[in-house]
Formats: C-alpha cells, structure tokens, sequence
C-alpha cells in the first residue's frame, strides 16, 4: 500500500517499524521523548515504547554520542538525534577518532552499528549557529558513511538500511524537507547506501545535487522543460560511498555538469565531487564543472540576506543557462 505522507511522518514510521522488529534498536536525543523532538519527528514513539527506548537525554552531545558508541560496542543498535547538525561538532573527536576508528583498530573484532540522525541547513531564520551545512567535513573520515535522503521515500528506505548497517552513518536531514510529501509505502523497505538516483532523466546537462537541493533542481529543470532544455537530475543519496559510476554515465552523456550543494563554497563535497568527474570524464565534457553553493559566509538571521547567502532556483538556474552556452 502506498500513500502520501511527509517526510517527517516517513521517519517517525521507519523508526517505529524498525524498534517493534528489533528490540536492540533504541533513540536517544535531547527532547525526543515527551516533547517528540525539536521537529516533530519522534511524536508519539514514547507512548508506544518505554523510556528505555525513547530516551530523553541531558544537553550533552559529548554524553549522548559515547553512550551511543558505548552501547553499539554492546551489541545494541542506537539511533542518536543531534538536535541541530551544527552541534555534531561538539562530539566530533568521539564520531571521527572512536566509532569511526574502533572496527578497524580492534581487527574486526568490534563494531558500532550507530546511527546519527540529525537536521541540517538553512532557510528558516535560525542563524549561523543552527543552519550550516556541515557534511561534507566528515568526507575525510575513513569507516563513517554519510546519507543526505532527499525525499520522503528515501529517506524512509535510507533510515532502514543505516539502521541494519554495522557502521557508524551520519544521517542528515534537512529542515526544510520535513513537511515535503510524497507516495510511500507502508511496508518497511530499503534502499542500498551507495546507490545514486537518477530523478529526471535529461540529455542536454547533469545537475548534480544533494539534500533540499535536490527538491530546487527539479524544479528548474521542469521550468526550463518548457524551452526545450532537457536537465538531467542526479542524487548521490549518499556522499561516502559515492556511487561515482552513476554520476560520471550522467556526465559522459550530456558532457556538462553542475553540481550543486548547500555547504559552502570552500570545502564542500561538490570540490571532491568535481574533481572526480574531471578525472574521469575530461573527455567527453564540453566546458568546465560549474558549483553552486552557500557563499563563504555564516549564515545570517535576517531573512533576504539569508536567501542571499543560500542557493536558490534562481542561481541553480544562471549556471545551467550559462554553461550551456559554453564551450571548451
């Protein structure tokens, strides 16, 4: 059975799902319990399962991420809400030294199948200490895998697989996706970490896209559909692994590519991301890789100067004009 739902009600209902098939599996975060977190998304859990389960924790990233590591090297499967992306920061030493170092430190011998679920991005007025884009700081990480779903059902497919994977998964979500709908089914499924989507098939150039970017891309490509301007739409899904091969078949066909991404300009995923392509399409593109990004900026609170900051359909827009008129 399939039915609209919204993205948030799509991970409220894998986690369900999940914790009834797998009592192993249990959440912890600031306010996920009563209060259902910070955006709705655990509303309701805490009456279906005890707080054993649904645990409401002290501010303390720091306490929240060992005692999630602590309890996957015990053979538990716990899925941590970070309230804001922003705050991964403070645990980052226990997340890039520890979970994503133990399995390889101790042989084999030892994993931690943790999940870390956490909202990202701007576009709501919440400033520069709760709106960054911080993924792309993790790619130089080994043992993490890194999921930006960029739909309701993705994400609900992704969040199953992360939460079967042995490995720590940073998982983010963007704030501006929770509300978005779409047809999901009601059954548990999965989608395989590392597999890219084609979301618009296109002939004339690739966007390359992640997260709520996704979501604009598609509509400038159904905009400029109607001037005989085929995009063709790409979603990692997933930035580590990367699934390369589907990205660079894109760009081998259309022989031009724009890449855009919500993080800033200076270190984003898309600077790794580019220099893949140009290794291995540099011949059959037509003119160079173009980035659309956040500026190199923090994010400001006021409302037009956020928007100036963040990318829109308008810029996504300027680059596909602009490198279609090019040439090499």
């Amino acid at each position: 059975m399939t039915r609209e739902i919204s993205y948030a009600e799509a991970v409220r209902e894998c986690l369900r799902q999940q914790m009834k098939a797998d009592d192993k599996i249990f959440m912890l975060g600031e306010d996920v319990g009563l209060y259902g977190g910070a955006f709705g998304v655990s509303v309701g859990l805490i009456s279906e399962f005890d707080s054993e389960r649904i645990m409401d924790t002290p501010i303390s990233e720091q306490g929240i991420v060992g005692l999630a590591i602590g309890a996957a090297l015990m053979g538990m499967r716990p899925v941590v809400e970070i309230m804001f992306s922003d705050f991964i920061m403070l645990p980052l030493e226990q997340i890039a030294n520890q979970a994503a170092k133990i399995h390889y430190m101790f042989g084999g011998k030892a994993k931690v199948p943790m999940v870390i679920r956490t909202p990202g991005g701007g576009g709501i007025g919440l400033a520069a200490q709760h709106s960054q884009s911080i993924e792309g700081i993790f790619l130089g990480f080994p043992g993490l895998k890194i999921v930006l779903p960029s739909s309701a059902y993705d994400v609900k497919g992704l969040l199953a697989s992360s939460i079967k994977d042995d490995n720590p998964v940073l998982f983010f979500e963007h704030k501006l996706l929770y509300q978005t709908k779409e047809d999901v089914p009601e059954k548990p499924y999965e989608i395989e970490i590392g597999k890219a989507h084609i979301k618009r098939q296109g002939s004339d150039i690739s966007v390359v896209a992640t997260s709520y970017m996704v979501q604009k891309s598609l509509k400038v490509a159904q905009k400029l559909e109607s001037e005989g301007i085929s995009v063709e739409v790409v979603d990692p899904r997933t930035i580590k692994p990367l699934d390369i091969d589907t990205i660079t078949d894109s760009v081998k066909k259309t022989g031009k590519a724009v890449l855009v991404e919500e993080a800033c300009y200076t270190g984003g995923f898309t600077c790794f991301l580019a220099s893949e392509i140009m290794k291995h399409c540099f011949d059959w593109l037509d003119a160079p890789v173009v980035r659309v990004t956040s500026l190199d900026c923090p994010i400001p609170y006021e409302h037009n100067l956020e928007n100036v900051v963040i990318p829109d359909e308008a810029k996504i827009e300027k680059a596909i004009r602009e490198l279609l008129a090019k040439r090499i």
